[in-house]
């Protein structure tokens, strides 16, 4: 071989690796030679030149500022996560202990058919047991002359709701002379007032409305309340019953009666009143009855086979769906049932609400991300503590978040409810932080931006029912696990909490209040609001104080939907005038001369039989003095409560 072949002798591309080092700084023109030329992190700034970039795929936003464009793609990128997405699985404290009750499980029944009828027997036995108790529950014992007790509700009242009562209270006569045996359930004082109730002068709210008490706050023998007390918040103020277990007794219409006097017994605050009233009730004693509310042992008995039922399950279907349904059914016949008249109504209630909402649960487990958050899992000790405990947190909310000054996320209760503001505040703090951490796994999984592109769609939509006339947008208790269910499809400790809270949130809202639109007009939102109607402008009335009288006057009619005036002396009626009418345009009113009480009275437009808005009270005191209203309003319906609306006695037992 010649010199001149080997100096032209092809070398091998190790051997010219290792000799490149030595060799001499090579041109600035001379082509990259290896891949290590081309090694970037990903946090680097893009090799292509800016010039390129622009006439690429942002060549439509040029006139976006570069440094823009820069923080833009660098905060997609961080978006997207990672190039090796991480799938989040809990990773179990002492799988000995929380994996034990499935391998006692396995070698006591290794047959899958065999665990399959356990289970069937199992739920068999909860149903069995849930009944019995409940049916044991039903039981009360008779009163004497008056038979078993009626079941009444915590917000039933002798006294109907605005006007109803007619003029001088006539559609709710009797006012004495009638009684009847009644049972209340439990924790009927969470039962309040929700927009203000006029008494007298005073307007009383976010409290049960009972009026009255005993005579002698000292002696609590014979208690007197207003007619239109709630009977079983005024029960347990009299301590006839428990707010815990509920109870039955017997009452008894009393007539006409003056100054009912406040005091503070047994939890309720009761109200004073320093006039008379047409109608009030009483306690009598002597009778024996005997009644408990069962809901605190059907309570137990679902909390014992879910939480049985969850140590021993893998399936997350079986689980969840078991959970749901089991939940379900506490929480709407026992723990926070809506308004029935008797068992088989409200059975029947719960059962048309039952099937929509099955199927709301399994586009929950398999759409929404429940089954990915549970699939895998088998640390039964901490799944039961986090997403079942958390479930029956969520469930019942009518006890665990009862301390939160929050009735309804309106601005008119966030105005007037003291707490109500820094309530919301904090809440919005902590639901700021778990956003920000659950954002933070879902970029470590790579799915941000599918979940950023549904929850863009969610405020969308939002914003559209923000926007759309005549119509408001309320979110329900269903509607927030809706809008939240999906944040929650991971596995994480976090994810567990609020997934069980949301289900329980769910739960609650359907069971208790059924599927309320979440889109309602101003009227159905108004409940026991003012209607914003004029108000009557009456003159300087004329007192005479030697036949004990006084004559109001007003003006004629502010339109042709105001008919009449309907004036509330005591808040009862006592006039009703239409325009038109002979004496129409003024009101007088006789005292008689013992009274020594002061009388309250609110003048407020009709339409037709229906009453708008009154005034504040005017006062003409026990000394024949006038004493001039407020400006504005009072509010004088009874709708605004943690109930449906006020409900009346029913005819039958009066």
């Amino acid at each position: 071989m010649s010199a001149n072949q080997s100096e032209h002798r092809p070398v091998s591309p190790d051997l010219e690796q290792q000799r490149r080092p030595n060799d001499h700084p090579a041109h600035p023109d001379d082509p990259l030679g290896g891949p290590e030329h081309l090694d970037f992190n990903e946090d680097d700034d893009s090799p292509t030149p800016r010039f390129m970039e622009e006439q690429g795929a942002w060549k439509h936003w040029r006139w976006v500022p570069y440094p823009v464009r820069k923080y833009v793609k660098v905060a997609f990128k961080w978006v997207k996560g990672p190039q090796n997405p991480k799938t989040w699985k809990l990773q179990t404290y002492f799988p000995i202990v929380q994996e034990a009750p499935l391998r006692l499980l396995d070698k006591l029944l290794p047959n899958r058919t065999h665990q399959i009828l356990l289970y069937m027997v199992y739920v068999a036995i909860w149903i069995i047991t849930f009944s019995l108790v409940m049916w044991r529950g039903q039981v009360a014992s008779e009163v004497e002359s008056y038979g078993t007790p009626t079941d009444i509700g915590c917000g039933v009242t002798y006294w109907s709701q605005n006007n109803g009562c007619g003029v001088d209270g006539v559609n709710c006569r009797p006012f004495n002379g009638s009684s009847f045996a009644f049972r209340c359930a439990s924790n009927c004082a969470s039962t309040w007032v929700l927009n203000p109730r006029a008494v007298g002068e005073q307007e009383v709210v976010y409290r049960p409305l009972v009026v009255g008490g005993p005579v002698d706050p000292a002696n609590p023998e014979n208690p007197i309340y207003r007619g239109d007390s709630f009977i079983c918040g005024s029960a347990i103020h009299a301590g006839l019953i428990s707010n815990s277990q509920g109870g039955c007794g017997v009452v008894s219409l009393a007539g006409e009666h003056q100054n009912f006097v406040g005091s503070s017994r047994n939890s309720i605050d009761s109200i004073g009143f320093d006039s008379y009233f047409p109608l009030s009730i009483t306690f009598p004693s002597g009778f024996e009855c005997k009644a408990r509310d069962v809901r605190w042992s059907l309570l137990a008995v679902s909390v014992v086979f879910t939480t049985v039922l969850s140590l021993f399950t893998a399936s997350p279907g079986v689980f969840f769906f078991s959970i749901f349904i089991g939940l379900f059914w506490q929480v709407g016949m026992a723990s926070d049932p809506p308004s029935h008249s008797s068992i088989p109504d409200l059975f029947s209630d719960i059962l048309g609400k039952f099937l929509p909402a099955m199927f709301c649960a399994w586009v929950f487990y398999d759409k929404m991300g429940v089954r990915r958050t549970l699939k895998g899992l088998t640390a039964q000790v901490e799944k039961t503590v986090w997403w079942l405990g958390a479930c029956w947190v969520g469930a019942l909310t009518n006890y665990t978040f009862d301390f939160i000054p929050i009735q309804r996320l309106t601005s008119h209760d966030l105005n007037q409810q003291a707490g109500a503001k820094a309530a919301l505040a904090i809440i919005i703090i902590v639901v700021f932080f778990v956003v920000v951490v659950q954002i933070w796994c879902f970029r470590q999984e790579a799915r941000l931006v599918r979940y950023l592109k549904l929850y863009a769609l969610f405020i969308l939509g939002i914003i559209i029912c923000l926007v759309l006339p005549n119509l408001s947008l309320r979110i329900h208790h269903y509607i927030l696990a809706l809008l939240l269910l999906p944040g929650t499809s991971m596995q994480t400790r976090l994810s567990l909490i609020c997934q069980g809270i949301l289900i329980g949130f769910f739960i609650n809202g359907i069971a208790r209040w059924g599927f309320d639109p979440f889109l309602q007009t101003s009227v159905a939102l108004q409940g026991d609001a003012q209607l914003g109607s004029p108000l009557p402008s009456i003159l300087a009335p004329v007192v005479n104080t030697t036949l004990s009288t006084i004559t109001f006057q007003w003006g004629p009619s502010p339109g042709a939907r105001y008919d009449g005036i309907s004036v509330l002396v005591n808040d009862v009626e006592r006039y009703r005038g239409y325009f038109g009418d002979k004496d129409s345009d003024h009101f007088v009113w006789s005292r008689e001369n013992e009274s020594d009480y002061n009388e309250y009275f609110r003048f407020g437009y009709m339409s037709g039989p229906n009453s708008n808005d009154y005034t504040k009270a005017g006062i003409w005191t026990k000394d024949l003095d006038w004493v001039d209203a407020q400006p504005g309003p009072s509010k004088l319906k009874g709708r605004g409560l943690e109930i449906e609306e006020t409900e009346q006695v029913p005819r039958a037992v009066w």
